[in-house]
């Protein structure tokens, strides 16, 4: 057993790694140094998840790192794995991470010998190394670029391109070696050539500098984007060839899987994207993509390469390629949906194509696509109401009204409907409402509200609810709803203006104009969710919509709202996708609208 000398010198107590205090690090270091090999390679993995835990580093990180490269120079069994530690504390993250990063970079040169290992593994993992330990690693700049004269492995090669275009601190000199290496007989080295060049190429990328790297990847082997030894510098292939919208469609056209990123990513490309999420598509998943990006497009073609689909054993299949075939307007559209409202089992409704996805939305997407063409389908579910589709009679009243019935024994999935219909719900669907309000039912009461005028049933529902955040929500969604006569409910409104997060303020503020028609209070508070956007807040439809109905645009939120409207990248993330149109539409036609009532 190797002892690595010193281990005992450090306070492990003291220092802490992902499960707590470090006291276990010796033994674990001297079991990493075991000529047993099970007892070896379970250290050395327990080593791993303690200091380099999902990629993040701990104070016992730094001090271990001399002792893991001991037993990598000198330990008696594979070192790749002790490499491989050592190369995340260089790459790991958090508080510890310049630490670690510097504590693997001082124990470096006894390992360089390693660079010249006759295992190539070996080899390119010492090059991760040095470039994770990104600034710390320049004096070693001639020792990379020694090596890529003599290396003779090519993806080795590879990576030490990579690695000396993150290090290299003669930008111009890098450019000139990487366009040499463009004409480099191995394609990984052209690859990486090609990728180090468009990391630093102004946009819009070089054509053919992109036509380069995608020839290089097409016959390189392997997929080097798949994992990802570099630091945060390095980007990727793929994610820079996304930063140019037409880089990222030749590379579709080329064969990369880009195309849902590419309208995931950018604005008004659906139409570029539609023909390759088409061919590609196997299962519902892929086909609630199409469904999305159809529904961004005029539609109206036949789509043969959904015939299949339309057939497939498996219902989720079939049920999402009806969805795609509404939302593209297929001609027919209306018959398969028909079709499929016969053939769905009565427990359809726990047939889920993605966690947010019910075959409900096939039934209630005809109607919000077809309008009133979308009649016969409406019909269908007034002649067998269930829960899951009834949102699709909310246009058409006469047929509502003819299954109320059905609807009160259907609720609470029914009130929607019930308040679409108003006073013709009739006495029956007023009592059915009352007696959920009275027991605490906020939906039920706001539904008659509209049913028979009476707000009482909603504030007193409101106050039914179980603990103060929960009421004060409720305020606002009650308030959002019956304006003025929410006036008793201001108290909690105004509580609601103290809550953490702007998204709650904002929300309290409309309410609060709602029902009192000021705006000098309120309009910079739901203002304020919109500049002071970040990448975790995204520009919120309601607080746009506010300000629209308010027909207000505070100065300082007004360039926020011009981004919103002009930028080409999407500006409202998507996760996951059910099929339904892209949320970032509605926000840019709501912030056009916002503009243009305000001037």
């Amino acid at each position: 057993m190797l002892e690595p000398e010193g281990i005992d010198d450090v306070d492990w107590a003291a220092l802490e790694h992902a499960y707590g205090p470090a006291h276990d690090v010796p033994a674990l270091l001297r079991a990493a140094g075991s000529t047993d090999a099970r007892i070896r390679d379970e250290a050395v993995d327990e080593l791993y998840t303690s200091l380099c835990h999902q990629g993040s580093v701990y104070s016992a990180t730094a001090p271990a790192v001399r002792f893991v490269a001991r037993l990598a120079l000198d330990g008696p069994g594979d070192r790749q794995p002790l490499l491989w530690l050592l190369h995340g504390a260089a790459d790991g993250a958090g508080r510890e991470r310049e630490q670690a990063r510097r504590a693997v970079a001082t124990a470096l040169p006894p390992l360089l010998g390693l660079a010249a290992d006759r295992d190539p593994d070996i080899r390119r993992t010492m090059v991760w190394i040095v470039a994770a330990c990104e600034e710390a690693s320049l004096p070693l700049l001639p020792l990379l670029r020694a090596r890529l004269e003599t290396e003779e492995d090519a993806e080795v090669r590879a990576d030490l391109v990579t690695a000396l275009g993150l290090l290299d601190v003669a930008p111009d000199i890098s450019r000139a070696r990487n366009q040499d290496l463009l004409s480099a007989p191995e394609p990984s080295v052209r690859r990486a050539a090609a990728t180090d060049l468009l990391r630093t190429a102004p946009l819009p990328l070089p054509p053919a500098l992109v036509e380069t790297a995608l020839d290089a990847r097409e016959t390189a082997p392997g997929d080097s984007d798949a994992f990802h030894p570099w630091p945060a510098s390095h980007v990727p292939l793929t994610q820079r060839l996304m930063d140019d919208p037409d880089a990222a469609l030749r590379a579709v056209e080329r064969g990369l899987p880009m195309a849902w990123e590419l309208t995931e990513t950018w604005r008004d490309r659906e139409r570029d994207v539609l023909p390759w999420l088409a061919a590609t598509a196997t299962d519902a998943e892929d086909l609630c993509r199409v469904a999305r990006v159809g529904a961004a497009m005029p539609g109206g073609e036949t789509a043969p390469w959904l015939e299949s689909h339309l057939r497939a054993d498996d219902p989720a299949v079939r049920i999402a390629a009806t969805l795609a075939a509404v939302r593209l307007r297929v001609p027919g559209a209306l018959g398969l949906v028909l079709r499929l409202m016969d053939e769905l089992p009565e427990d359809a409704a726990s047939l889920r194509l993605t966690p947010l996805g019910t075959p409900g939305t096939v039934v209630t997407a005809a109607v919000e696509v077809f309008g009133a063409a979308a009649e016969p389908v409406a019909r269908r579910v007034a002649a067998r109401p269930r829960a899951e589709w009834l949102d699709a009679l909310r246009p058409f009243p006469g047929l509502a009204a003819g299954c109320v019935d059905d609807l009160v024994r259907l609720l609470p999935a029914s009130a929607g409907v019930l308040a679409a219909l108003g006073p013709a719900a009739g006495r029956d669907a007023a009592r059915a409402l009352r007696a959920r309000a009275a027991a605490g039912d906020l939906s039920a009461a706001l539904a008659l509200v509209r049913v028979d005028g009476r707000a009482e049933p909603a504030v007193q529902a409101v106050r039914m609810q179980p603990d103060a955040v929960a009421r004060r929500a409720a305020a606002v969604r009650a308030a959002d709803e019956l304006g003025p006569a929410a006036a008793v409910l201001l108290p909690l409104l105004e509580e609601r203006l103290k809550a953490p997060t702007r998204e709650s303020r904002a929300g309290a503020a409309a309410a609060i104009w709602r029902v009192t028609g000021r705006t000098h209070d309120t309009a910079p508070l739901v203002a304020d969710q919109l500049t002071r956007r970040d990448s975790l807040h995204e520009p919120p439809l309601g607080a746009l919509r506010a300000l629209t109905e308010m027909r207000l645009l505070p100065a300082a939120a007004r360039p926020a709202v011009e981004h919103i409207v002009s930028s080409p990248r999407r500006v409202v993330r998507a996760f996951p996708c059910d099929g339904t149109p892209h949320p970032d539409i509605a926000v840019r036609e709501v912030a056009r609208e916002l503009l243009a009532v305000t001037g």
